[in-house]
Order: structure tokens, then C-alpha cells, then sequence
């Protein structure tokens, strides 16, 4: 009987046991802070940059030209030269509109370029290889992107792979 008990025992044992190692064990990623660091430094953000600010810098100087119209038409108001005012009028509305188109184009082009950016074959290409490559190095069965909200409900901190994944892609 003795015998039997410590043999139930041991079985059951090694049943958790054997149950024990079957569990999955799930990484999660924060796809966007990796593309952050993946590109932090790289010549087409560096470019997209650039032209963000250069774009900036012309709005900011036309605005301020049509600030200065718009104080030269108070003061010609103020004199009562009324053709002056209609003249200016004209003019403000004319440099407003051409704002307005550049804003517009400008804004397509930023955008048409962050969309090149972010879609960037090469990178998921490499991304995916590694999360491959860490997943199957340390033993993991499932790696969840954080980006997909509804795809994650609760997750601990100590399964995020991100840091991970940014050393694996050499940044």
C-alpha cells in the first residue's frame, strides 16, 4: 500500500512536472519604439527632418508677411487712405490663399515621405528575422505587438522583448 501511495505520488509529480514545461511562454514587442530607434538615425529621417523644418520655416515667414500687411492695413485704416486698405486687403488674401495651397502640398509631401518611411520593406524584412531569431533563442512561443490594442489585454513588463529586439538590430 505504501508502495502504491509513493508511486501515485511520484506519478502525479511527474505529470506536473512534464505540465510545467509545457507552458507557452509569449513575448511582447513594441513595434514602434523599434522603429524609432531603427531609424532614429538613418538618412531618410534625417531628410524627412530636414524638409519638416525647412516646410516650417517658409510658413513661418509668410505668416509673419502677412502679419506685417495686416498691421499696415490698421494703420493705413487709421489714416483713412482707404485705397491703401482695399490694395493691402487684396493683397493679404492673396498671400493667405497661396499659404493655405503650400501648407496643403507641403503637409501631402511630409506625409507621402513618413508613409515611405514607415513602410519600409527592408526594415520589417529584418525585424521579422529577428524576432525569429530571439523568439527560438529563448524559447518563445508567441511575440504580440503592443500596437494592436485589442490584440493584447494584460501583459507583464517582464515578457517585453523590445530592448531585445532593438540590441539584436544592432542600435
Amino acid at each position: 500500500m505504501k508502495k502504491l501511495v509513493l508511486s501515485v505520488f511520484f506519478g502525479l509529480i511527474l505529470c506536473f512536472s512534464s505540465f510545467a514545461q509545457q507552458i507557452t511562454r509569449f513575448g511582447v514587442v513594441d513595434t514602434a519604439r523599434v522603429y524609432q530607434a531603427y531609424f532614429r538615425n538613418s538618412a531618410p529621417v534625417r531628410n524627412y527632418e530636414s524638409k519638416k523644418a525647412e516646410f516650417q520655416n517658409e510658413i513661418n515667414k509668410k505668416t509673419e508677411e502677412i502679419q506685417n500687411l495686416k498691421n499696415q492695413k490698421v494703420d493705413h485704416q487709421n489714416n483713412g487712405n482707404e485705397s491703401s486698405v482695399i490694395r493691402i486687403e487684396a493683397e493679404i488674401t492673396k498671400k493667405t490663399d497661396l499659404l493655405t495651397e503650400y501648407t496643403n502640398a507641403k503637409n501631402v509631401e511630409l506625409e507621402s515621405l513618413k508613409r515611405s518611411l514607415q513602410n519600409s520593406d527592408s526594415f520589417y524584412k529584418k525585424l521579422y528575422s529577428v524576432l525569429e531569431k530571439v523568439a527560438e533563442n529563448e524559447g518563445y512561443s508567441m511575440i504580440m505587438s503592443l500596437q494592436q490594442a485589442n490584440a493584447v489585454l494584460w501583459y507583464s513588463p517582464s515578457v517585453d522583448i523590445t530592448d531585445k529586439i532593438i540590441a539584436e538590430l544592432g542600435l
